[in-house]
């Protein structure tokens, strides 16, 4: 599975005060410490706070490659600051995201296709998050659509199909498992998919269990990656052995170690 880490982000405490005080060793050691824990990838979000998110988000990224060349998922509500992100990460960058809202297609996979870059796709549209898994699969269908036609390959297309909270929504988790399985049908290669884990748990109690097994169910559904905490060594361990069990990952005793090993 391909684990984007979610910690840079201004949300945050830590990183909201880094950002306000340009403070780059938060900043770098949060980067290194996901990188060695396992993630494939950064998320890079400078949070609501921001006065100015286009130079914010700037200088978030110049911070980051000053200690990792690792790939970059480029958060942000703001097409400004997306197109600031990309051309400061360098490389193939990701896009964190546009919705099957058409105006936001016409927005943002013109820069996704301008950059070369993946983009992340919410089934989201113009009416709201869709209460089923059939209603995603049009959402996904667009966002697949618009892709094309803006020349952006199926597989640099990650289809997320907005996992929400459990104790607010508890019918959600399984449609969005569905949505994943039914995504892999939509063409041939088919297009990725995407979860931000963490949204399943919150305001639960349990949340790192929660988690865990919404991660592995994610996975045996198809599940290509994830927007996770990856200093979290127990989510870590069950994505691992949940490879292992699914045939991803070749078994050996000390399969967690050799996983470590070759991040």
């Amino acid at each position: 599975m391909y684990v984007i880490g979610e910690r840079i982000n201004g949300m945050f405490n830590d990183v909201r005060d880094a950002l306000k005080n340009q403070d780059k060793g938060v900043i770098q050691d949060l980067a290194q410490r996901q990188v060695e824990c396992g993630a494939d990838c950064l998320d890079v979000n400078v949070g609501p706070g921001a006065a100015d998110a286009v130079s914010a988000m700037a200088w978030l990224v110049e911070s980051i490659r000053e200690v990792t060349d690792a790939p970059l998922a480029i958060d942000s509500t703001k097409p400004d600051a997306i197109t600031a992100g990309v051309e400061a990460a360098g490389g193939k960058a990701v896009i964190n995201s546009t919705t099957g809202e058409q105006a936001k297609m016409e927005k943002l996979f013109p820069i996704a296709a301008e950059h070369g870059c993946a983009i992340i796709g919410l089934t989201i549209d113009e009416n709201g998050v869709p209460h089923d898994a059939a209603g995603r699969m049009e959402v996904a269908l667009k966002l697949l659509a618009g892709a094309m036609e803006h020349g952006i390959a199926a597989e640099d297309l990650y289809i997320d199909a907005v996992i929400l909270p459990v104790n607010a929504q508890q019918t959600n988790p399984g449609q969005v498992m569905e949505t994943i399985r039914q995504t892999k049908l939509l063409a041939d290669p088919p297009p990725k998919t995407v979860v931000g884990l963490s949204n399943v748990s919150q305001g639960a109690r349990h949340r790192e269990l929660i988690n865990r097994t919404a991660l592995v169910m994610c996975l045996a559904g198809g599940l290509d990656a994830a927007i996770v905490d990856p200093m979290d060594s127990e989510l870590m361990d069950a994505m691992i052995t949940a490879e292992v069990l699914l045939n991803k990952a070749v078994y050996c005793d000390d399969f967690l170690k050799a996983y470590r090993r070759k991040t």
